[in-house]
């Protein structure tokens, strides 16, 4: 009896070391004094804090949104992406997309649907019927249309609903697909490649970069343009006919899963993120919606969070999600339950490794794992981290509304976690 009494009596105290660490540093900090932080940590299954401050405050979470539609693919797919569903009748294939991203994506694996549609001798008919969304997430910046990172959403996306161009050593850039290539106009007037806001025509520099980096854009989306492009590169024609399909449909499968999820939590890919919450919408039976996928996934698969999170979009991108920290760190829980740990830590970025985390927390072996949340004037981190007596823990560190650079918030964060790394 005593045993246990000792042991449970320094389980406390260490709780307490935690939590006073924690709020020691987070007060003495002259970084974090004038913004708005909270800090949930805890062990794999407890639901009790082992460390907090402020955990139970709702913030701006950004890119840690990414997790919870992470837990929506694992909740409903399999180890395949569900590519394209499809209804043969008589000579006709008419098909509809699934919201998979990965069909001619650049940066994906090599979609299955392709081989699918190109070995297909019927005529093919697309149908959008069942897409619902509009081509951007509620709250999303109408300004950002040309920015790499806010693609259209679309139920059946074409090469990543981009226009990748790169500057050729004679200066000239090249448009990949080729297909944009006769929509570029040289403009004096800009320093990189400009769209126009509501047509696909593409000015750029007259004058040669220095830099010959790629620069992705937007591609302003329509069924048409999505049909226009799939032809092009089926080399046959791709039909449009807008009728519902309420009958059992066939499935392709595109890509494996994990190649989807790690290229969305690496680089923190938008486009991934709010194509996998429609992907969802699919293996529920739903229409391609977004807000209803979110709704059913609230219902079904997160009713016993802490705090009920406002959660408005895929990606992040959307000011309007509010998540408290303590929500974070169950969610991530409930992730670990259903990821074998090998896996997992494959998938999100690695401290001093990969993604977002390649420049920080650079101590060999990698002892954390986790999902960056960026916005003007937000920073967040949450994931797991593992300690020097290799405990593995969950955390969340929400910062929002500071007016300092964002690389100082972001070297507190990369200490106070080495701290704990180091002292628990």
């Amino acid at each position: 009896m005593r045993t246990l009494l000792f042991f449970i009596s320094i389980i406390a105290l260490s709780g307490c070391s935690a939590s006073h660490y924690l709020k020691r540093e987070i007060g003495r900090s002259a970084v974090l004094s004038q913004q708005h932080t909270g800090v949930s940590i805890a062990r794999l299954t407890d639901k009790k804090s082992l460390a907090a401050y402020q955990d139970n405050k709702y913030f701006v979470p950004a890119s840690n949104t990414k997790l919870f539609s992470f837990y929506a693919g694992l909740t409903a797919l399999g180890d395949s992406i569900p590519g394209l569903e499809y209804l043969e009748w008589g000579e006709l294939l008419i098909i509809r997309g699934t919201g998979d991203p990965s069909l001619l994506h650049p940066d994906l694996p090599h979609s299955k649907v392709l081989d699918f549609l190109k070995g297909r001798k019927d005529q093919i008919f697309y149908t959008p019927y069942h897409f619902e969304n509009k081509r951007f997430g509620p709250g999303w910046a109408w300004s950002d249309y040309n920015d790499y990172y806010q693609p259209e959403v679309t139920a059946m996306p074409v090469y990543g609903n981009i226009a990748r161009f790169k500057q050729a050593k004679n200066g000239h850039y090249e448009a990949n697909p080729r297909f944009w290539q006769k929509s570029m106009i040289p403009d004096t007037a800009v320093s990189g490649i400009e769209r126009e806001e509501l047509q696909n025509v593409f000015h750029y520099p007259k004058a040669a970069s220095a830099q010959r980096a790629a620069q992705d854009i937007p591609v302003h989306m329509t069924d048409q343009l999505m049909l226009q492009l799939l032809s092009d590169t089926l080399k046959k024609e791709v039909k449009f006919i807008n009728i519902p399909l309420e009958i059992e449909l066939q499935t392709v499968k595109s890509i494996p899963s994990d190649s989807l999820y790690a290229r969305m939590m690496q680089v923190s890919d938008n486009m991934l993120a709010e194509q996998l919450m429609l992907l969802y919408a699919t293996a529920n039976k739903l229409p391609l919606n977004t807000e209803k996928a979110i709704a059913h996934m609230i219902e079904h698969h997160l009713a016993d969070l802490p705090d009920k999170p406002v959660w408005r979009d895929g990606s992040g991108l959307s000011r309007y999600n509010l998540f408290t920290p303590r929500t974070m760190v169950a969610l991530l829980q409930k992730i670990y339950g259903k990821v074998p740990q090998e896996r997992l830590f494959k998938i999100l970025p690695a401290g001093g490794r990969s993604g977002t985390l390649k420049n920080l927390f650079k101590e060999e072996p990698p002892f954390i794992f986790a999902k960056t949340g960026s916005l003007s004037n937000v920073y967040n981190l949450s994931g797991y981290l593992i300690t020097k007596k290799g405990k593995v823990l969950v955390f969340s560190f929400m910062n929002n509304n500071f007016t300092k650079p964002t690389a100082d918030v972001r070297k507190e964060v990369e200490r106070i976690l080495t701290g704990v790394h180091e002292k628990f």
